[in-house]
């Protein structure tokens, strides 16, 4: 609308069939202030709708004729209406002559804003047309903050779902660009000045910036959020804020929306161009900063994570023999593998152990139930009791019954899985006793592996375990056990893993580093679980 009150910027559509009644309200129309586009029938209105959508031009407002010569209007709008793109249009009808009032409340049923009879004073006519597109405006705008609610609400639950601070970045990082309608870079600044960064996928290359660039960014955040608490909100002009974040090698005024966390230790920007793009309206501001804080929010727990998983891998390795003192057995050759698991996923109670006993070397593997630092804590406990019931007993059924007991005692409410196996490596003698884990895999020479026929029940839950069972061990067998880590994948069934597992262990090459190395090849990548993984044969 200009300074004297004309709508310069709305076009109408009239639809009318007769050429002098076409030119008279559109000359009326352009007195107003309206522009104007007319047509004399139902499909050379669709026809010049067409058009203008693919230009971007479609009118805002159609001032319709209830009687065309090729169908009604009523049938007209209801076209109109049918189609996604055009559905907003809104429609006025009109008529000379006279109308049913049926047929008036049919053209409202079919989508119609209102009805007018001609003829109509000028007033009347502006007064309905603008309140036709007022309408459809108000409704176009709750519809956009609808959408846009809507992605936030998505890229929220994308968020929450995050296993990780990088997964976290990638989320908010697309949802800003949903948000805004324009590319977007998401920082996170760690405690210990670690920096999260990602960009929404439209970008045009793949490129990053290099690692200076990331050091400004850091030291911007740092600067910006520090002292402040809540939602700030800031540009920073280019250069400032280094080229190629939101387009490969062009530089950009960036938008920032930066949070800390409550206690100031991170934060979470979101970052959108300024320059060659369109203008992030407020209200879409406003959700790009509700985006924010729920960012902050869910990297809280995240970092509190990464905390304890530290503790937890660092407790492991303390606890977790080298492999090189796993030399001094007399008779038999051990190799272990212990690979944690994957970056973003929990730490687990895996362990594996190898003593030596008054008769030989009692070799086992285990899982404590549960991901979390008191499950790691627990499989310490668990490695340091066998060790000391070895100074005086070796039956593995007998230490299996023990443990059993020490964890009810001490920890009722965790369960663990241990395979444990005595060697005697003068005779090859072999006992196994197995609480609920995978069962060893007993690779004959190069031509056949069978897993040997033991179970039992879990550790602390106070069942009674079965004896030993026993077997032999010839020089050229090999004796694996595995947490189940290594071959436990969603939606498999165990019992295919397994043979899976065993097909693989068949075709290794001779040797237990290249039995381990094999298997860990085959089965051990991204793996959302820890490995243990013990070897064994008896010494040449």
């Amino acid at each position: 609308m200009d300074g004297n009150g004309k709508w310069t910027d709305t076009t109408v559509l009239v639809v009318d069939d007769t050429a002098a009644n076409r030119y008279a309200m559109s000359a009326l129309l352009r007195r107003v202030g309206y522009q104007v586009v007319a047509a004399a029938s139902g499909n050379e209105a669709l026809a010049e709708l067409d058009v203008r959508l693919r230009r971007g031009t479609l009118p805002d407002v159609a001032l319709i004729d209830m009687k065309l010569p090729d169908m009604t209007g009523v049938e007209l709008c209801r076209r109109l209406k049918a189609r996604p793109h055009m559905a907003g249009l809104p429609v006025v009808h009109f008529s000379a002559s006279s109308v049913s009032r049926c047929d008036r409340c049919d053209g409202l049923d079919a989508g119609g804003e209102a009805y007018l009879t001609m003829p109509a004073e000028p007033e009347e006519i502006d007064a309905v047309l603008r309140a036709a597109v007022r309408a459809a405006r108000l409704r176009a705008g709750d519809q956009a903050l609808a959408r846009r609610l809507t992605r936030l609400s998505e890229t929220v639950f994308t968020i929450q779902e995050a296993r990780s601070l990088q997964e976290l970045a990638d989320a908010a990082a697309e949802g800003t660009a949903r948000l805004t309608g324009s590319p977007a870079a998401v920082f996170i600044l760690g405690p210990d000045d670690e920096l999260y960064r990602a960009t929404s996928r439209d970008r045009t290359s793949l490129a990053m910036p290099d690692e200076s660039a990331h050091r400004v960014v850091a030291d911007l955040l740092r600067r910006l959020t520090r002292g402040h608490s809540g939602v700030r909100i800031t540009t920073v002009p280019a250069p400032l804020w280094p080229a190629g974040f939101f387009r490969p090698g062009v530089e950009h005024d960036a938008r920032l929306v930066l949070i800390p966390t409550e206690d100031g230790r991170t934060s979470v920007c979101l970052a959108t161009p300024t320059r060659g793009v369109r203008r992030v309206s407020p209200e879409s501001e406003s959700l790009v900063a509700r985006l924010a804080q729920a960012a902050v929010l869910a990297a809280e727990p995240l970092l509190m994570y990464q905390v304890e998983r530290h503790v937890a891998l660092t407790l492991q390795h303390s606890i977790l023999p080298r492999p090189d003192r796993l030399s001094d057995l007399p008779g038999i050759d051990v190799v272990v593998r212990y690979v944690p698991a994957s970056r973003d996923a929990e730490i687990g109670g895996d362990f594996y152990a190898a003593v030596r006993t008054d008769d030989g070397v009692l070799a086992a593997v285990g899982d404590v139930v549960g991901h979390s630092l008191d499950a790691a804590t627990v499989m310490g406990e668990i490695r340091y009791a066998l060790r000391a019931y070895c100074v005086d007993e070796s039956d593995p059924a007998v230490l299996a019954q023990r443990l059993d007991r020490m964890l009810q005692r001490y920890h009722p409410e965790v369960t663990a899985t241990v395979c444990l196996v005595h060697v005697d490596p003068s005779t090859g003698r072999t006992l196994i006793a197995n609480a609920g884990h995978i069962p060893p895999l007993i690779i004959r020479g190069t031509s056949s592996a069978d897993y040997a026929k033991v179970e039992g029940p879990l550790l602390g839950v106070g069942l009674a375990h079965p004896p030993p069972t026993e077997l032999f061990l010839e020089p050229t067998d090999r004796l694996l056990m595995v947490t189940d880590g290594l071959i436990e994948t969603r939606g498999t069934d165990l019992a295919d893993s397994l043979e899976h597992l065993r097909a693989a262990a068949t075709g290794a090459l001779p040797g237990l580093d290249a039995l381990c190395d094999t298997l860990l090849v085959c089965f051990g990548h991204d793996r959302e679980d820890d490995i243990a993984m013990l070897a064994l044969r008896l010494a040449e």
